[in-house]
């Protein structure tokens, strides 16, 4: 979409100059506003047309059967899919009897922004008529950060040339007529009305309705107020029915007069409160909202946001799409967590359905890493939302006769939903990546309550989980079998590689917790015995290596199997999966998504730099990115590598993910992970940020190891470590450390120990990348390499 003739490159903003459309459903989701809490899809404040209309409430959500030709133990019975809840987004407007819709009358202007500083939407339209009466409609809408419950509009009306009688109808509506994206009736005929009736009320200028799910019986309240300013004789009223609450004003307007709305609207759902409570809830929302008006929602939303932007910002010289692409970034993975408050992440955050809003691994494993950095504020709710789920996890191991607790592939409740075990259940390294999110948290946070707390008990039942799940070969070694790693293309593999090493590490991490905290530990039911068989258990174990190639492989036996027919494989039957059967995929040298160098990446200091560089140069021919999550993970390792040039086309690949809608599903929403692999990109990979644990002389230390390819001339960016600003300012050959406080800061250059400190930044010459083949691709596959044309861009323009 970013190069469709109507978006423009701006550093901070997102602007769309002429409505197409044909990519309406995609603008919808890239123009969607959220906080973690509230999701609202960029859908036009008229309703109609629409690609996908969308309000959703995080952890809302309605049960389906999950279908199976034959039934087996332990599949999961029931699936959970996101709902759309009751839509308070919408404002219609008829102008002389005539409903404003773009698709009638004449379109003369279209502008929409999101800006990134700001944290509003901004529309302005002008139209005219059927009948030849011409207005202006502008308006501007925010999902607040500072009040969780709240989103707000304000909405004028002005005329163009004479004299107009105008009315605007403001809109609570449940229940919407959704497009259907499945072939499935059944699935159709439970999602066409998930919401029963249960109160609903329209008084004065104020609005409610209140629904419940109809089978996971969730409550779902949703209030609205209103300000209005118009000229002498505006009148109003408004009336309610089930499942529409209407506010209707209607005006004369003058040529110079306008009218003004402004729409306050407060959102709320549980699943345990009364109806009386809810409805309370929301009300008490939107009064609160009104009594600080529209003009301070602007303000708290603006210091918020400068907030953030003052510890996350990244700045990119040389690329402007980049650097809009990154903030764009940012700002998309801020809103799906700011407010979530113990709820989990969907892996489109609240921008769409797609995924039916499950939460997957990937949350832990590229949304946090951004966040623990940049917001750790946001980070310790979504892991407490793990915790909160323990006891489903506990079960769910039960269930498959294993200790510990096994959290799901792919939730919103926190119980299993995925209807295919060999991508799902088998996959168990969810279960470290939630154990290294917690790890890295507490590192970089120092947060010893939580870790004492919440997080050991993550530790120690993920722990035992691995203990029980591995066992001890006659040699002694440790092996992990029947297990699927990130790549989906090889399942029900032993001794998955990323799993051991992140087991492993689950394993130490866990036993050196409960040491430090012993007395909470022997609560959790921890002894000498059990912490020595964890320690035991990861000395042992298994790590493919394949001597006669000179490779780690990615699960026993790999690097023996036949090679995927890529000289025969045509662009047009990628994804693989939806043109070749598992079978095939399982039994061949092909990858989804990076494996092994992912292992490379959040386990480095396993790996020898001479190992990285075979490891990368065997596997890249084998990656074919079938999946959002690959290529920011593909960027980290080339820039490690020494292959910059490369590295910097698979960053401009996850940075444009949605913008360019590469993988043909914005619609759905957007890629939350591949959003934060941006950052990832940038930071672990051209800025070579790592925490080294097991590296001699350095365990625990933060390290730097940055190089830039040509294109670029600058790249700047701000860590957060022990809440102390860490600034990284490279440019060319040359790069600058500082720190904003507090005590010196120990920190690796390219491996050179180095203490920055407030009065005494570091400058470090940047060495040259070595000399290197270039790595190869799939046929087909490899990334496009990056066009620029030149312009740049007023870095502080307001949007």
């Amino acid at each position: 979409m970013i190069t469709h003739s109507a978006y423009t490159v701006e550093p901070w903003c997102l602007r769309e100059t002429g409505l197409d459309l044909d990519v309406l459903a995609q603008s919808e989701s890239v123009f969607a506003l959220a906080n973690g809490h509230i999701g609202w899809r960029g859908n036009l404040d008229e309703g109609e047309p629409h690609g996908l209309p969308g309000s959703y409430l995080n952890g809302v959500h309605e049960l389906r059967p999950l279908p199976y030709a034959e039934a087996g133990y332990g599949y999961p019975e029931s699936g959970q899919t996101m709902v759309n809840v009751t839509d308070g987004k919408i404002i219609r407007l008829l102008v002389d009897d005539h409903p404003f819709d773009l698709r009638y009358g004449e379109l003369t202007l279209h502008e929409r922004v999101l800006d990134f500083r700001a944290g509003v939407l901004r529309r302005t339209a002008e139209w005219t008529s059927p009948a030849g009466r011409s207005v202006r409609i502008t308006s501007e809408r925010l999902v607040s950060f500072t009040q969780r419950a709240i989103a707000a509009i304000a909405y004028k009306v002005e005329p163009l040339d004479g004299t107009v009688s105008v009315a605007v109808q403001s809109e609570l509506v449940a229940n919407e007529q959704m497009p259907h994206a499945t072939g499935d009736p059944r699935v159709a005929a439970a999602f066409d009305a998930p919401l029963e009736a249960e109160e609903d009320s329209a008084r004065d200028t104020r609005l409610r309705l209140v629904h419940r799910t109809r089978t996971s019986g969730l409550r779902v309240g949703t209030a609205a107020d209103h300000l209005v300013d118009g000229p002498v004789g505006t009148t109003w009223s408004a009336e309610s029915e089930p499942d529409v609450s209407r506010f209707t004003v209607t005006s004369t307007l003058r040529p110079g007069e306008r009218l003004q709305l402004v729409k306050f609207v407060g959102h709320g759902w549980s699943g345990r409160r009364s109806l009386p409570a809810v409805h309370d809830q929301v009300d008490a929302a939107v009064a609160a909202a009104r009594s600080t008006g529209w003009e301070g929602l602007l303000a708290e939303q603006r210091a918020f946001l400068d907030h953030f932007w003052s510890c996350a910002d990244v700045e990119v010289d040389g690329d402007a799409q980049i650097q809009q692409a990154v903030r764009f970034s940012l700002f998309h993975v801020l809103q799906a967590a700011a407010r979530g408050e113990e709820r989990a992440i969907p892996a489109k955050g609240l921008t769409g359905t797609g995924y039916d809003g499950h939460s997957f691994w990937d949350v832990e494993s590229f949304v946090l890493p951004m966040l623990t950095h940049t917001a750790p504020r946001a980070v310790a709710p979504v892991l407490r939302w793990r915790h909160a789920t323990l006891p489903a996890a506990r079960e769910r191991a039960r269930q498959l006769g294993l200790a510990g607790a096994a959290f799901p592939w792919r939730t919103i409740s926190g119980a299993e939903c995925s209807a295919y075990w060999p991508a799902g259940t088998a996959a168990f390294h969810v279960n470290a990546d939630i154990s290294f999110a917690v790890t890295r948290y507490v590192e970089t946070t120092g947060d010893e309550v939580f870790e004492r707390g919440p997080g050991l008990e993550l530790l120690v039942e993920t722990a035992r989980l691995w203990h029980s799940l591995g066992h001890h070969d006659p040699e002694g070694v440790f092996h992990i079998d029947g297990v699927t790693g990130p790549d989906e293309y090889s399942a029900i593999a032993r001794d998955n590689l990323y799993t051991n090493l992140m087991a492993r590490r689950n394993l130490l991490v866990a036993a050196e917790t409960a040491a430090r905290h012993a007395d909470r530990a022997e609560e959790l039911g921890v002894d000498d015995e059990e912490s020595a068989a964890w320690r035991d258990a990861a000395a042992r174990m298994a790590v493919p290596y394949n001597a006669a190639l000179g490779v780690h492989e990615q699960s026993a036996g790999f690097t023996s199997f036949q090679h995927w027919d890529f000289a025969n494989t045509s662009a047009d039957q990628y994804p693989l999966l939806l043109h070749f059967p598992y079978f095939d995929l399982y039994r061949k040298q092909v990858i989804k998504q990076a494996d092994l160098v992912l292992a490379m990446v959040t386990c480095g200091d396993d790996f020898t730099p001479e190992q990285k560089a075979r490891n990368f140069a065997y596997y890249e021919p084998l990656t074919v990115r079938d999946s959002s999550l690959s290529a920011c993970c593909q960027a980290v390792m080339a820039a490690e590598t020494g292959h910059l040039r490369l590295a910097y086309a698979y960053l401009a690949e996850a940075a444009l993910m949605d913008l360019e809608n590469l993988e043909h599903n914005t619609r759905d929403g957007l890629h939350i992970a591949s959003l934060a692999g941006t950052w990832m990109a940038l930071v672990l990979g051209l800025g070579g940020m790592r925490r080294h644990e097991g590296k001699e002389g350095a365990r625990g230390m933060l390290g730097f190891s940055p190089r830039l390819p040509e294109q670029l001339t600058r790249l700047r960016f701000t860590v957060i470590v022990h809440e102390r600003k860490v600034r990284v300012d490279i440019r060319g050959d040359t790069v600058r450390y500082s720190v904003d406080e507090g005590a010196p800061l120990r920190i690796l250059h390219h491996g050179e120990p180095l203490s920055v400190s407030p009065d005494r930044p570091v400058e470090r010459r940047v060495p040259p990348p070595p000399v290197l083949p270039e790595t190869q691709q799939p046929k087909g596959r490899r990334p496009a390499d990056r066009v620029l044309t030149g312009a740049t861009v007023d870095d502080d323009a307001a949007c």
